[in-house]
């Protein structure tokens, strides 16, 4: 199965959600979940990454986090690496830790980080059946969840780790102590079942936010479509020159066709390829081409660049 695309570019914001294989647990204990959070802070430092919110659930975890860099599959593909290699030196185990490739939404910060934010942090406390309203005798439980950033938003937190990033702060105020009060307050809506699922407006699966967001996301999906597609049809190509090659070579008697069709097609090194370089011009080579190519359209020195070649006057073998 093809890999899903990444839209990736310059300070684009995402939501990215992972989970367990088979749905089971990716933390057995606290130390466990330190662990992820503090690689967590190796993958901002490593990956400049901003994180601006996280919840770790017992089979999965949310991040909402943007990269300068553009980097996302780089960061978080390093992040699910790393943790499962020490998860699984911890608890004498092997193979997968996560289900397949992490998901990734892009969103538009300024109209969705806000809801965003508060939504990733209610997970602790959300019904299983996610229409049901939000038990208000649970919001204390909220406030004492221990791994996730709520209690950095919303002030009950005295030492902040430094790898949050805090600057969306500022979409409840514009000084942090009203800006804590205000997350607090907006958060208290949701308990009251006043705050829209900010889902609801993800648009393709892939996109919330506004139509030139989704063009911009598009445009390049479609670009990387194209570029996988060519990786592909070349990949194909070499297979079936590759099948060739060995077909040619299983009853070619000309050792100097040989050699040059095992290192200019077929990809070998070592003492062959001075002998190889030195039938640069010679007819051997052309004999080998003809007999793998026999379109006659592919050039011999780059077996996967189509064109028509001229025999060459003179001989050299």
């Amino acid at each position: 199965m093809a890999r899903p695309l990444r839209v990736e570019f310059a300070n684009a914001a995402y939501h990215v959600m992972a989970r367990g294989n088979e749905r089971r647990a990716v933390y057995r204990d606290d130390t466990d979940r330190r662990r992820f959070l503090e690689t967590l802070g190796e993958m901002v430092e490593r990956f400049g990454v901003r994180l601006h919110a996280y919840c770790l659930m017992p089979n999965h975890y949310h991040l909402l986090l943007d990269t300068p860099q553009a980097n996302l599959s780089q960061a978080v593909g390093w992040l699910q690496v790393t943790y499962t290699v020490r998860f699984n030196r911890r608890h004498r185990r092997s193979g997968h830790l996560f289900q397949g490739r992490f998901k990734a939404q892009l969103i538009e910060a300024d109209e969705y980080a806000q809801g965003l934010v508060e939504y990733v942090h209610l997970n602790p406390v959300r019904p299983r059946q996610k229409p049901a309203r939000l038990d208000p005798a649970r919001a204390c439980e909220m406030d004492d969840y221990r791994w996730s950033s709520h209690r950095v938003y919303a002030g009950w937190e005295r030492k902040p780790v430094g790898w949050l990033c805090r600057d969306w702060l500022r979409y409840w105020g514009a000084e942090p102590r009203e800006a804590h009060q205000q997350y607090r307050r907006s958060v208290a809506r949701w308990f009251a079942g006043e705050v829209a699922n900010p889902w609801a407006g993800l648009m393709g699966g892939l996109v919330l936010g506004g139509a030139e967001l989704l063009a911009k996301a598009q445009a390049q999906l479609g670009r990387k479509a194209r570029a996988e597609e060519t990786r592909w049809l070349r990949r194909e190509q070499a297979s079936k020159l590759q099948e060739r090659l060995g077909e040619m070579l299983a009853v070619e008697g000309d050792e100097r066709v040989k050699i040059w069709a095992r290192v200019r097609l077929g990809g070998e090194c070592g003492g062959w390829s001075v002998r190889a370089e030195r039938m640069r011009n010679s007819n051997a080579r052309w004999r080998a081409f003809g007999r793998i190519c026999p379109a006659s359209r592919v050039d011999p020195n780059d077996p996967m660049t189509p064109m028509t070649p001229t025999k060459p006057t003179e001989s050299t073998g």
